[in-house]
């Protein structure tokens, strides 16, 4: 199984599932976009094996493209594990400070972000298509954390896991007015002559939106593979019914009392 780990020490691992032909529906971990239940179940269960933890420690939402965030405690455990039916409904965003929870996004070009906090023992997951970022769901996630959860922005560590890049992303005018209306980032938007496309750089819009919110551009990393060129990514640009990538994150029983 391919996958890809962004970090993996005492307190924290997080990382990202790749499109592996070896394994089956190409190791694709969403139930919402599969041709066979088992296998998305399966291929779940081969990851959770390989971070030491079970299927029934995954926590999952259905997600709408929303900027509805949800703060996970012991009793969302498993919820959406092996059935969309017991999923977290209308939701993009997941946080806690539960140890043991595998915070799960699942996306095919959209960006995911994963995240922890260094003192307060927080970790956290955000699903961010372009829909998502024009919603700013990363600012409305970092706004409420710094201002309900106490958290200082300055101690934030986030990965902005592999999405579409800037050069595949390419999107007719309604679609820049949006990205345009919300009054920044224009260098990461380009224009064609030749095809009259706009290309937008999605990661690079998510991580000002962290940097918005007072994270520090050293302690976010992006991962610059394109899911949609590259043979390990899954692309629903490129087809619309492959599957997806899963990126999470958990927090280790060893840094449960840290911080809190």
């Amino acid at each position: 199984m391919k996958t890809k780990t962004y970090i993996d020490n005492n307190r924290i691992v997080t990382g990202m599932t790749l499109k592996d032909e070896g394994e089956p529906e190409h190791n694709n971990m969403a139930l919402h976009a599969c041709n066979r239940p088992d296998h998305v179940i399966g291929n779940r269960r081969k990851l959770a094996d390989a971070l030491h933890c079970g299927l029934e420690d995954f926590v999952c939402c259905n997600q709408t493209h929303s900027s509805n965030f949800h703060k996970v405690t012991r009793a969302d455990k498993g919820r959406g594990a092996d059935s969309t039916s017991t999923a977290i409904q209308d939701t993009d965003a997941l946080y806690t400070y539960e140890p043991n929870l595998l915070l799960c996004c699942f996306t095919a070009d959209c960006v995911p972000v994963t995240f922890y906090h260094e003192t307060k023992g927080l970790v956290g997951v955000i699903h961010s298509g372009w829909q998502g970022t024009v919603k700013e769901i990363t600012r409305k996630v970092f706004k409420h954390l710094v201002e309900f959860e106490h958290c200082d922005p300055k101690d934030f560590h986030v990965y902005i896991g592999a999405a579409i890049s800037r050069e595949n992303f390419e999107v007719d005018e309604p679609v820049y007015i949006k990205f345009k209306e919300l009054g920044y980032g224009e260098n990461f938007i380009n224009y064609n002559n030749q095809t009259g496309k706009y290309h937008i750089d999605n990661q690079q819009f998510v991580k000002l939106q962290c940097e918005m919110n007072g994270i520090q551009g050293i302690n976010i990393k992006i991962d610059n593979t394109c899911t949609y060129s590259n043979p390990n990514g899954f692309s629903y640009r490129e087809n619309k019914n492959c599957g997806r990538h899963m990126s999470y994150i958990m927090k280790k029983g060893l840094w449960a009392n840290k911080g809190l």
